[in-house]
Formats: structure tokens, sequence, C-alpha cells
């Protein structure tokens, strides 16, 4: 049963959930099974690239993000899935020992015009490293079911 609702997402609101540490051991294998470019899968590649070191995969960040996205409140809120991301950018490179943190900024919130039982909330979710860096950046669309659809209008 959710515990959260479209209603309980205010504008501005920023929260962090969860860390993942990234392993040397993930990224590679990661990497072999969905991106294996030479910067994912050794040390000297990494080095001689434009990353500075081997790094995880943009896509590999994406999928930790998702997870600490559903670990962190998502699982417990009323989601009808999402139409979409609308921005995703890998804005530092993710190497092995990095921590990543989970930070969710409420950017817009609105109820559907066709749907009144359901709202849309526009998020800004980051990954920020233990140096405070945003690895990653992105803001997606989130359908999220109101607590009383037979309610009014806004």
């Amino acid at each position: 049963m959710p515990d959260i609702f479209f209603e309980d997402f205010i504008i501005g609101e920023v929260k962090t959930f969860g860390s993942h540490q990234f392993g040397e051991e993930e990224i590679i294998a990661f990497a072999r099974e969905f991106d294996p470019q030479p910067m994912h899968l050794d040390q000297e590649a990494g080095k001689a690239s434009l990353l500075g070191g081997m790094a995880a995969s943009g896509w590999h960040t994406c999928a930790i993000m998702m997870r600490l996205i559903c670990d962190g409140f998502l699982l417990r809120t009323a989601g009808m899935g999402s139409p979409g991301i609308t921005e995703n950018k890998w804005l530092a490179p993710v190497f092995p020992g990095d921590v990543l943190t989970l930070r969710r900024t409420v950017l817009e919130s609105r109820t559907s015009r066709s749907k009144p039982e359901m709202g849309l909330v526009t998020f800004r979710f980051e990954l920020v490293k233990a140096d405070k860096t945003v690895a990653m950046s992105q803001v997606s669309v989130i359908m999220i079911g109101r607590r009383n659809p037979g309610a009014r209008l806004a």
C-alpha cells in the first residue's frame, strides 16, 4: 500500500536518499554486459581516455540512480509510471571507490487535466559524490496518484 501521494511533493523540496559505492569488479561486469567500451573495462584504457581513469558507464550510473529512487521513495509512492526523461547529463566520471548519494529536488507539480486521479511531478535527480561534485543529473516526470482523487482540482 502506498503511503506517499501526489499531494506530498512540495515544489522546491530537496531530500537525499541512500548511497552506492561503485566497485571495480561491478563496473567491469556492467560494462562487459551492457557497454563494453575500453574505458569501462581496463585501467590503462581509462587513463588514456578523456576520463583519466577507468570509469563506470553512464548507463551504469543511470541504473544505480533508478535503484536509489526506488529504494528511497518510489516503491512507497502511488506511482503510475512516467511519460519520460526530459534531460540526462553525465557531468563527472565515476571511478571505482566513488560513493554517490541521490539528491531529489521537486521542480514542478500539477494535477492532470485529462486524468484528475493523478498528478505529474517533475523532479531533478542528482548523484552526488562525497566531495559534493554532481556526477549525474536527470530531469524526469513521474505520474503519481492523488490521495483523494474525488477532491476538487486546485
